[in-house]
């Protein structure tokens, strides 16, 4: 059974209100009766009502955390920099896994607002969304990750995708690669389109015309990359000698496609990803790929969002790029001559 303030007081044999302020420690109550009501409600076993006391407050001490892909080793990353601050802070993280899907992402986004989190931290399976503008406008403070969404003024922090995609075309290039293909994630969405801007880029840059025939998009997961990169490489005549995949998780499914058609990877294929999610630095992958400060991105979006909710009056939006590095692993190498 709960134990409420109204059991302490029975027991105590005060008023309900003297011991709502022994509890929080309010002046009105001397030190010897607070002490006491103290030792009390931990012998009892009470908790406080959070809910009731965020009615008092207008806070709840919680915070929202929406991402699109809980199985992609980005996002957990992210998600641990969020929530170390947040708990550094003295606030908890309420973590939502919307699977790319936006009507699940909606109501998430419902939920959160109607269990009144003091803020939310969003990584959008959209590019266009007119609810989360509208929460942009009239809900609990936003900061959107890894992604901006269009018409949506609000703090984000996110990755430079185009210099990220641009410094690995550069170094196939530099490697002497010239038919290098792009498999993107779905084209609609920002980072699959900055980082194919930094590719085209790249490649203009060095006189390199684009082969259309080389571009493919699909879904950020592995078999979308197997997918795709098997449609590259079946066809001798089509063949890239390099794929640039927009994440590592396509990349992975690029190698294994390349394994399953007999290429040997770096020495037929060089394949580069993005992010630098954890194991593609052990074994035999050891990827070349471009790394993410990802827990620095969850880190820094709670502390804005905070620092906004913290500080009730209103101050201008941040707008956080961090910086990409490349980091050169075996996946990459000059092409057979």
């Amino acid at each position: 059974m709960t134990v409420t303030i109204k059991d302490i007081a029975k027991r105590a044999g005060v008023s309900y209100s003297t011991v709502s302020r022994a509890l929080n420690n309010r002046p009105e109550v001397n030190e010897k009766t607070r002490r006491e009501i103290q030792k009390l409600a931990e012998e009892m076993g009470y908790r406080p009502n959070a809910i009731a006391r965020g009615l008092v407050t207008q806070k709840t001490g919680t915070l929202g955390l929406v991402i699109p892909d809980i199985t992609n080793p980005f996002f957990p990353e992210v998600a641990r920099g969020a929530e170390e601050e947040a708990d550094r802070r003295g606030y908890n993280v309420f973590l939502c896994n919307t699977a790319w899907d936006l009507e699940k992402e909606q109501r998430y986004l419902e939920a959160l607002v109607s269990k009144r989190v003091d803020g939310i931290i969003l990584s959008s399976a959209s590019e266009d969304s007119e609810y989360v503008a509208r929460l942009a406008r009239s809900g609990p403070p936003l900061i959107l990750i890894n992604r901006v969404l269009k018409q949506v003024n609000t703090n984000y922090v996110v990755i430079d995708n185009i210099r990220g995609a641009y410094m690995v075309v550069e170094h196939l290039l530099d490697l002497g690669h010239r038919r290098i293909a792009y498999i993107g994630g779905p084209e609609k969405l920002e980072p699959s389109r900055e980082r194919f801007e930094g590719y085209r880029l790249a490649l203009a840059a060095r006189g390199v015309d684009i082969d259309p025939l080389l571009v493919r998009y699909g879904k950020f997961k592995k078999e979308d990359g197997y997918r795709n990169a098997c449609v590259l490489l079946e066809d001798p005549a089509l063949r890239p000698t390099a794929i640039f995949a927009a994440n590592d998780i396509l990349a992975l499914g690029v190698i294994q496609a390349a394994r399953d058609l007999g290429l040997q990877v770096p020495e037929q294929l060089s394949v580069v990803g993005f992010d630098d999610i954890p194991f593609v630095s052990y074994g035999e992958i050891r990827l070349t790929t471009v790394a993410q400060p990802k827990y620095a991105m969850g880190e820094m979006a709670a502390k804005i969002l905070l620092d906004e909710i913290q500080n009730a009056s209103k101050q201008q939006k941040k707008h956080v790029v961090l910086q990409p590095e490349l980091v050169i692993r075996n996946s990459s190498g000059p092409p057979l001559q």
